[in-house]
């Protein structure tokens, strides 16, 4: 097995390269109606992808622990040659889509991921916003260990994942040739997947494929410009609260529930997940809301 390099540690240059150059962008063909940059949320992602650096060091040991173990019980053996290489990063492109869609679709997964969609903004620091717990996205390519991919080839290809995707969190680039469009994932794509509307919600999971998604029925085109950030979004800049503010609601959503079904409801079920009796008063609130007269005072809008 070759000694592969950190392929995110060797990017950090070019990051840095990039983003001033959409920073200058900006200041030299303004777009108003782009989100743009604001200096403290782009802080605040920058801390948060510097600080998942050094949690993840610490997650890898469990990790690394399991990968090891089972790649050494496994009797299967995958030579890591170029034509293998690419055959491993299209499986783990694939595995990362059904990561990505789990970590939607079950809170306590969502806990882990919320962090990278709460920034208001759509900019490349926030592709550095990334979670301190993701100690739960590395189980999923167990199966390349168990197949007898190398543990060491699981960070090298994901990493190659995380570097592509860098520069689709953009809203500099436009939509690109339609064949690319139609096979990989773009800026367009991925505007989508972090708007707030309700037809672009959990949609264009894809890493580097966008056909996992057409295949999966999870593909929406972009058609209206998206707002960015989350249905409610948590108004701090604070990297701490940042990090865990979506696994302090599960626990005040935990201890206020009135059965263990309730329970598992809260934590394994999907991130908007009410109880009957809740979704039915929430029903009512709405139906008893529109038919207020239309000279009240409308709530504002979550973006």
């Amino acid at each position: 097995m070759p000694n592969l390099p950190d392929v995110v540690l060797w990017s950090i240059p070019a990051f840095v390269l990039l983003t001033v150059i959409e920073v200058v962008s900006y200041r030299l063909h303004p777009d108003e109606d782009a989100a743009g940059y604001d200096t403290k949320d782009a802080v605040t992602s920058v801390t948060m992808g510097i600080g998942s650096i050094g949690f993840d060091l610490l997650w890898k040991i469990p990790v690394v622990a399991v990968f090891t173990a089972v790649y050494e019980l496994t009797p299967l053996r995958v030579p890591f040659l170029w034509w293998t290489a690419l055959l491993m990063l299209l499986v783990q492109d694939f595995l990362y889509y059904w990561q990505h869609r789990l970590h939607h679709v079950i809170r306590i997964l969502w806990a882990c991921h919320v962090v990278h969609h709460s920034s208001r903004r759509f900019n490349l620091t926030t592709a550095l916003r990334q979670p301190w717990t993701s100690a739960t996205t590395w189980w999923f390519y167990l199966p390349m260990v168990a197949l007898g991919v190398h543990p060491a080839a699981i960070p090298f290809c994901y990493g190659i994942n995380l570097l592509y995707q860098f520069w689709v969190h953009t809203e500099r680039i436009g939509k690109l040739p339609r064949p690319y469009e139609y096979v990989f994932n773009t800026p367009s794509h991925h505007r989508v997947h972090h708007a707030s509307q309700g037809g672009y919600l959990d949609r264009n999971f894809g890493g580097i494929l966008i056909v996992w998604d057409r295949m999966f029925g999870s593909w929406v085109g972009e058609t209206e410009r998206p707002v960015y950030g989350l249905t409610k979004n948590i108004g701090t800049h604070n990297p701490l609260r940042v990090a865990t503010h979506e696994y302090a609601a599960i626990a005040r959503d935990v201890r206020a529930a009135d059965s263990w079904r309730e329970r598992a409801g809260r934590v394994f079920r999907g991130p908007g997940w009410q109880p009957a009796a809740q979704r039915a008063e929430a029903a009512q609130a709405a139906a008893a809301a529109s038919a207020t007269p239309a000279a009240a005072t409308a709530p504002e809008r979550a973006a």
